[in-house]
Order: structure tokens, then C-alpha cells, then sequence
């Protein structure tokens, strides 16, 4: 039994006219195929590369935060397989490409870290200290 995924023509003028370009967070509707069945599944993020220009081979790179780890994704501009790409903010930046952003956001997560193992610890000391006022 042979199982079809539905795919329908890329309108190449319309990605064209998106005018994707780095800083701009987007989401992204992929189809996926999980057995016999298609589902889309969206992908927002901030796009940190675009290359290939407008070609047949343009790719843009998109990267989103899940659960604290940091997760890329580089999709085909005209692949039949994205059903559809939504701008959902627009940000002006001064470089092509945004790579910087990874090493910020790890920066920025080691700094939250230590906020909060130093609040934990003031936590756990806290308490001792006023046990033995007490006595």
C-alpha cells in the first residue's frame, strides 16, 4: 500500500515577494508525513541567516529557544514541503547575518543560572540563620 503526501506547486513570486531577511522572526507551516497521514507543524523563529540569494537553492536559517536550549532550523525558500511562511515581526539590524545570537543567548542563560542559584542560596541560608537566633 503506497502512501501520498499531497504536494502542490511553490507560487516562487509570493516567497519572492515576502522579502524574508535576517532579524525578522517567522513562522514557518512544514508539512510532515507520519504514515499514511500529513500534518503541518509550525516553527517560529528569528531567521539569523538568509544565502543564496532569490535562486532555485535560497535557504534561510531559523533559530528558536525550546526549554532553555537553543534550536535551528534551515528550510528550502521553496521547498513544496513549507506550506507556508508568516512574518510575525519585523526588526531592523545592522549584519546579514545574526550568528552573534547564539553565543548572547548562551551568555544571557549562564547569567539567569547564576541569579538563581545565588537566590537559592540565600534561600537555604536564610532559615539556618534565623534557627539559631531563636535558641
Amino acid at each position: 500500500m503506497e502512501s501520498k503526501v499531497i504536494i502542490s506547486p511553490v507560487d516562487m513570486a509570493a516567497r519572492v515577494k515576502l522579502g524574508l531577511r535576517s532579524g525578522d522572526t517567522v513562522r514557518v507551516w512544514q508539512k510532515i508525513k507520519e504514515g499514511d497521514k500529513a500534518r503541518l507543524q509550525a516553527f517560529e523563529g528569528l531567521i539569523l541567516s538568509r544565502k543564496h540569494g532569490d535562486e532555485a537553492g535560497a535557504t534561510f536559517t531559523v533559530r528558536k529557544v525550546v526549554d532553555g536550549v537553543g534550536v535551528e532550523r534551515i528550510f528550502p525558500l521553496y521547498s513544496p514541503m513549507v506550506d507556508e511562511i508568516e512574518i510575525v515581526r519585523r526588526s531592523k539590524v545592522r549584519r546579514s547575518k545574526l550568528y552573534f545570537v547564539r553565543e548572547k543567548a548562551a551568555k544571557e542563560i549562564r547569567r539567569q543560572m547564576r541569579n538563581l542559584r545565588a537566590t537559592k542560596a540565600e534561600e537555604v541560608a536564610a532559615p539556618a540563620a534565623t534557627v539559631t537566633e531563636t535558641k
